[in-house]
C-alpha cells in the first residue's frame, strides 16, 4: 500500500524496509508527506513507529529502500530536521538555564553570539516560557521542559519535525494543552510534523493524516496497514472536535482495527 500527500511531498519513504537483530520491524513501505502536514503514527507496541520516525530523522539507516527529504536521500541527521524526543527531562542539560539550552540549537548551526538573544527570545515567547528564560530544567514542570525541548527545536528553523510519543508522561491536561499549542504553532510556521503516538484521541486530534502500522508484518500482511485522512477542520477543539461525528467515526474505524491486531 502507498499513499501520496497532495503536491510536492516534502518526504517520502521509498520501499523503507528495516531489520534488527535479525528481525524484520518493517517491511518495504511507501509513504509520501507533503509540505506542510501534520502526519501522526500509531500502531502496537513493537511495529517499527519509533523505528520509522528516527529513519526519517537520520538516526537509522534503512536495511532496503531510502528516505528522501526535500529530494535528497536521507543519509544522516540535519538541521533541516528537528526530533523532539519522549523523555524531555533527558533531552535538556540540567547544568544550562531554559535560554542556554535553546542556545545550543544556535551554536550548533554556527549563529554568531550577538545574534542569538534576540532568536532565543522570540522563540521563547513563542512556546510561552518568555518568562522562564533564566530558570534550569529542574526548577519547570513536565510540560514547561517539555516546551523547552520544543523551543530548541524551534530555533533551528527547522522544515521537518519530528516528535516521538512527545506528552506520554504528562498528565491529562498538560496534555491536551501542549497539543493545542503545538498544533497551533504548526498552522503559524507551515511546519511538516511527523508524530508517533500510541494514543488513538491525540493522533486524530492531531493529525491531517493518521498512518497505522501492524506488527510482526509478513508478505500477506505488510507494515502499513491503513492510512486515513482526517477531515476536520482547523484549528479544532478539545470538546467540541471530538464529539464531531469523523472524529468518532475515524476512532471507532482505527481501535477496531489496532484492537483486531
Amino acid at each position: 500500500m502507498s499513499a501520496a500527500a497532495p503536491g510536492a511531498p516534502l518526504l517520502a519513504f521509498d520501499g523503507v524496509a528495516i531489520h534488527l537483530g535479525g528481525r524484520e520491524i518493517l517491511s518495504p513501505t511507501h509513504v509520501e508527506v507533503g509540505r506542510g502536514e501534520f502526519v501522526c503514527i500509531v500502531g502496537p507496541s513493537g511495529c517499527g513507529k519509533t523505528t520509522l520516525l528516527r529513519a526519517a530523522a537520520g538516526f537509522v539507516q534503512p536495511s532496503s529502500g531510502r528516505v528522501v527529504r526535500a529530494g535528497k536521500e536521507v543519509r544522516g541527521p540535519s538541521r533541516e530536521a528537528a526530533f523532539v524526543f519522549q523523555d524531555y527531562g533527558r533531552a535538556l542539560l540540567p547544568w544550562r538555564t531554559v535560554a542556554g539550552n535553546v542556545s545550543l540549537a544556535l551554536e550548533a548551526a554556527g549563529v554568531p553570539s550577538p545574534e542569538r538573544p534576540a532568536r532565543i527570545a522570540r522563540v521563547l515567547q513563542t512556546v510561552g516560557l518568555a518568562v522562564h528564560a533564566d530558570k534550569f530544567p529542574l526548577q519547570l514542570s513536565g510540560g514547561m521542559q517539555q516546551r523547552a525541548q520544543i523551543a530548541r527545536c524551534l530555533a533551528q528553523e527547522p522544515a521537518l519535525m519530528m516528535m516521538d510519543e512527545p506528552f506520554g508522561a504528562l498528565d491529562a491536561m498538560t496534555r491536551e494543552s501542549l497539543q493545542d499549542e503545538v498544533a497551533r504553532l504548526v498552522r503559524d510556521s507551515g511546519l511538516t510534523v511527523l508524530f508517533v503516538t500510541h494514543d488513538l484521541d491525540e493522533a486524530i486530534y492531531l493529525g491531517d493524516r493518521v498512518i497505522a502500522l501492524r506488527a510482526n508484518p509478513t508478505r500477506d500482511k505488510p507494515s502499513l496497514a491503513a492510512i486515513v485522512q482526517v477531515p476536520i477542520a482547523h484549528p479544532r477543539n478539545q470538546l467540541e472536535t471530538k464529539e464531531h461525528p469523523d472524529y468518532l467515526r475515524l476512532r471507532r474505524e482505527l481501535y477496531q482495527y489496532l484492537g483486531h491486531h
